[in-house]
C-alpha cells in the first residue's frame, strides 16, 4: 500500500496524464500535423509507465516484503506468482 506522498505522486502524474490527453483531444479536433500527435502521444505513454514504475516499487517495498518475512508460504507464494504474472503481461506488451 502506497504512503500519502506515494499516493500524491502517483495522483499527480496521472493528473499530468489526464491534461496531455485532453490536449491530444484538441489536436485531433484541430486536424494538427499526425507526428505531432504521435510526439504527444508517445509522451502519455511514458507517462503511464512511470506510474506503473512507482506502483510497483512501492508493491515490492511493502506487499512482497512483508509476505517473504513472514512464515506463510501459501502468501509468499501467491505474492511471487502475482508478480510472475505482471512480469509475463509486459513482456507481452499487454
Amino acid at each position: 500500500m502506497m504512503n500519502e506522498k506515494q499516493s500524491q505522486a502517483v495522483s499527480s502524474r496521472l493528473k499530468k496524464i489526464e491534461g496531455q490527453v485532453r490536449g491530444i483531444v484538441k489536436m485531433i479536433e484541430n486536424r494538427r500535423y499526425c507526428i505531432d500527435v504521435l510526439s504527444q502521444t508517445r509522451a502519455i505513454v511514458s507517462g503511464i509507465r512511470k506510474v506503473e514504475d512507482i506502483i510497483m516499487y512501492q508493491h515490492l517495498q511493502t506487499c512482497v516484503v512483508d509476505s517473504m518475512k513472514s512464515e506463510n508460504k501459501e502468501d509468499k507464494d501467491q505474492k511471487i506468482d502475482e508478480i510472475m504474472a505482471v512480469l509475463s503481461k509486459f513482456r507481452k506488451g499487454g
